[in-house]
């Protein structure tokens, strides 16, 4: 297993997201035409991840003293400790948080900036006297103090005393993200994670801006969520995983502990039970659910598509009710993710079946349902699905994506071919997958949501999703490499304006991440496509 930080230092740093600047306000500097922070100065507002819509520089830097506060107004006390959690141990400072108004420190003022920022934007004012972070709601807060984070030196991620200065360039950022749904996905079925394995990957994720973590729940290889109707999915069902190690699962307590974790950092949890195929867990776990009434054994190989519930069968939609139940009871999110993916042995007859019936359940429970594109198929109004298609999908099965978003489908894009980080970057790669090709750093970069599936409506498309899948993982999983430098890119892709897109100048920025990476104990993937320091 790979040793991890304490999750006291994980917490701090996670608490301090990430933000990106303005392409558009580049000048001068690199071959690439994006100026490199001096070394002796304070980092250039636009050298940050994802980019802002807007960074103007002007005025002298404000400067992280001994003497400096960290001043919240009501509403905004988490907030002040989480920023302060990080940058005390590096800085050696006190940096008390008080609800006295004051025209000095870093300020965070919640209620303020304008309603055009919406739930998620922010605007960060620096001058000589104080850094000040406006935001009408508490999620633009942290996503203002995580551009606040990269825009102060690497050595701020560490866990002692370090020299200093802590300046940060005086000037404006406005931001807002482009879509609203910014997620990733973590496989912990094919592959078991521990609690602290994925509080480790929420605090990374929370770092570059993304606001959804969707939990893949269910599948042949193991169940890893306690039901308490049908208690064997977890206790014999999650008892495995692929090449055969111990598996586990999350009681209901563990979950809620997930789901508390991701909430401090402005993070929604979309729980995934993948049906009616990717279902040998629980199929094995309870003969009733068989057509012939026999469980098969577990599986621990990485086949797809040979599992099916029985369509026909009354009691199969008694197991969905209950399941469907239960998480929706546990998860305060809107969404629950039913699958709908590789359902090879599911006729399609049966599939449209199966779904028509499943579809209400979710809605039953309050909840909003997401499932793999194939549920385009027979979408209910509401439903949103995910396309996780590639340049080599069909023209009809892209067809049938296309016609359901003008129908009013919702989309959610995760192109194989771009944005699963699970795929190797090249053929030397040691881990993951290949079947939709090599994905590196600048193809999972260079695409546009907006305008990746032709003839679907723009305003249709939700956001992006970064799916990372288990199955190649063993006992040194390497989660850090596969996500690093590829995340950070899917994360702009979903927050940044279009007209920021730029491949050079992103790659420039992407660099500039690797101190911070180091300080971390992030394993990333040094990538030839990307000029890093001392390269």
């Amino acid at each position: 297993m790979r040793r991890f930080r304490p999750l006291l230092l994980i917490c701090a740093s996670l608490l301090a997201v990430t933000t990106v600047p303005a392409a558009s306000a580049y000048t001068g500097g690199s071959p690439e035409g994006t100026p490199v922070a001096d070394a002796t100065g304070p980092r250039p507002l636009d050298q940050v991840i994802p980019a802002p819509a807007s960074a103007r520089a002007e005025g002298k830097p404000y400067t992280i003293t001994a003497k400096t506060v960290i001043r919240v107004t009501k509403g905004s006390q988490r907030t002040g400790e989480q920023l302060a959690a990080l940058l005390r141990p590096s800085t050696g400072y006190r940096l008390p948080v008080t609800t006295r108004p004051g025209k000095d420190g870093i300020q965070l003022r919640l209620g303020e900036g304008g309603a055009k920022l919406g739930d998620e934007g922010y605007r960060l004012e620096i001058g000589k006297r104080a850094a000040v972070i406006k935001a009408p709601r508490t999620a633009g807060l942290f996503h203002g103090v995580q551009t606040l984070r990269q825009l102060l030196p690497a050595e701020v991620e560490s866990r002692t005393k370090k020299p200093g200065p802590w300046q940060l360039a005086g000037g404006t950022i406005t931001d807002k993200p482009r879509y609203g749904y910014r997620a990733a996905m973590l496989d912990v079925s094919r592959h078991f994670f521990e609690k602290d394995q994925v509080k480790r990957w929420i605090d990374q994720l929370a770092l570059y801006k993304v606001n959804t973590l969707h939990l893949h729940l269910s599948d042949d290889q193991g169940w890893r969520i306690a039901i308490d109707s049908w208690p064997r999915l977890a206790t014999y069902g999650g008892s495995t995983e692929v090449g055969g190690g111990k598996g586990g699962y999350y009681t209901k307590a563990d979950y809620k502990e997930l789901l508390d974790y991701a909430a401090d950092r402005h993070m929604t949890v979309v729980p995934e039970i993948d049906m009616p195929s990717h279902t040998n867990a629980a199929l094995a776990s309870y003969a009733e659910l068989n057509c012939d009434g026999k469980a098969p054994p577990l599986y621990t190989g990485t086949d797809v598509g040979f599992s099916s519930l029985c369509v026909p069968l009354e009691r199969t939609y008694d197991f969905v009710d209950d399941v469907i139940r239960e998480v929706a009871a546990m998860t305060p999110g809107p969404y629950i993710h039913i699958g709908g993916d590789e359902a090879h042995s599911t006729s399609p007859e049966d599939y449209v079946k199966f779904m028509d019936r499943v579809q209400p359940v979710v809605a039953k429970y309050g909840k909003t349902a997401i499932g793999w594109h194939q549920i385009t198929a027979s979408p209910a109004k509401g439903t949103v699905a995910q396309y996780w298609g590639y340049d080599a999908t069909s023209t009809e099965e892209r067809g049938q994506v296309v016609n359901a978003a003008k129908k009013g489908t919702p989309l959610i894009l995760s192109p194989a071919d771009r944005a699963y980080i699970d795929h190797k970057y090249t053929k030397d790669t040691p881990y993951g997958l290949s079947w939709a090709g090599f994905v590196e750093v600048q193809r999972s970069y260079d695409w546009d949501p907006g305008t990746y599936l032709e003839g679907a409506p723009a305003d249709s498309v939700l956001g992006v999703e970064a799916p990372m899948w288990s199955e190649t993982f063993g006992e040194n999983e390497p989660l850090d490499y596969m996500t690093f430098p590829r995340l950070p890119g899917i994360a702009e892709l979903g927050w940044s304006p279009r007209s920021t897109h730029d491949w050079d100048r992103y790659k420039a920025r992407l660099s500039q991440q690797a101190p911070r990476w180091d300080q971390l104990g992030v394993e990333y993937y040094r990538s030839p496509q990307v000029p890093w320091p001392g390269k």
